[in-house]
């Protein structure tokens, strides 16, 4: 911003130089168009220069191509637009992102993007990113802390997780035993938990949980718990996952166990790898998430908000129950 405000007084300092000059009786015409040029020039050199942005985006994790597609829009946007962009990622590491965020704050972002490692306990990066003038645009997982945030932009966590639940009731209109592989630290998962469990609706004293386990959205974590489920409960009907990486971890277990197709498996995402998953018949039930809209809609908000626009205080992409024929259709990419 002080690189837009130095230019500003540039071009204020050459106004009045021009309408001294427009006084003077002793400039000619021809001198007065010559130096109208190259006081043009320079402002269009300035604004060219004033005109590049730069942005990073922080992100919890890059094992996941959900996260790799948002860094793809991000890098197509900011391409386009001519803009500097970086990417920073700690594996699910608070204190790492809180020391990756309080550096930020010293390099002059115009916007950072944020998705936290822990949804709760990161206030102390983010404030300093806030107190260096730094606008920070919360995407995919809320924060706490939405007081330091100008927004956030994620899908709408919670209508996710019940189109779930509503689904798994069609599938298991007389009830059943079910698991739930969540992740409490993140409050986006819990949104989605809390979705789902209101999507079984008058019907949940139908559904016996048998088990509820942190699987921390990862896929090792996931395929180990997901084993320990079914041995423990060998009758069990169905399990939620949290997110598509769980979803593939719980498929695995399943397979190595010969019981692929025989539980019915539910997960948040709508990942290449989920839909192919689905159209082999490991996952019953798929809501899709967008992070190619959500990178795009961030992106566009950013620069709003840098010309001086007003921006929602939180922006929810609507999720939706996949269709076989929509993954079939769009098996090799994220929406």
């Amino acid at each position: 911003m002080m690189k837009k405000i130095l230019a500003t007084l540039l071009m204020t300092t050459m106004m009045f130089g021009l309408m001294a000059c427009g006084k003077s009786n002793s400039a000619s015409s021809s001198d007065s168009a010559e130096v109208n040029n190259q006081a043009n020039e320079e402002t269009t050199e300035t604004a060219a220069e004033t005109e590049k942005l730069s942005f990073a985006f922080f992100t919890n994790t890059l094992n996941n191509t959900f996260h790799n597609a948002m860094v793809e829009t991000y890098e197509a946007k900011c391409k386009e637009m001519g803009c500097d962009f970086v990417t920073f990622d700690c594996d699910y590491d608070a204190s790492l992102q809180i020391n990756q965020l309080e550096d930020a704050a010293n390099k002059g972002y115009d916007a950072i993007f944020l998705i936290p490692a822990d949804s709760q306990s990161e206030r102390q990066g983010i404030e300093a990113v806030k107190n260096a003038g730094i606008p920070i645009f919360n995407v995919d997982t809320p924060v706490a802390d939405k007081d330091l945030i100008v927004t956030c932009i994620a899908t709408d966590a919670y209508s996710a997780g019940k189109v779930l639940g509503e689904q798994l009731l069609t599938d298991y209109p007389d009830g059943g035993k079910i698991a739930l592989l969540e992740h409490p630290e993140n409050d986006s998962a819990v949104q989605r938990v809390d979705g789902f469990l209101a999507g079984l609706g008058e019907s949940a004293d139908k559904y016996e949980i048998v088990a509820r386990q942190n699987c921390g959205s990862a896929l090792d974590q996931s395929l180990t718990i997901t084993e320990d489920i079914v041995m423990a409960n060998p009758d069990i009907d169905a399990i939620f996952c949290v997110n598509g990486t769980s979803g593939m971890g719980c498929v695995a277990a399943l397979k190595e166990h010969n019981l692929d197709g025989k539980i019915g498996v539910y997960c948040i995402d709508a990942s290449p790898d989920n839909k192919a998953e689905m159209v082999e018949g490991s996952l019953k039930g798929v809501a899709a998430q967008c992070p190619k809209v959500i990178a795009a809609t961030s992106f566009d908000k950013a620069l709003e908000y840098l010309d001086g626009k007003e921006i929602e205080k939180e922006i929810l992409i609507p999720s939706y129950a996949l269709t076989m024929e929509q993954a079939k259709e769009t098996i090799d990419d994220w929406q």
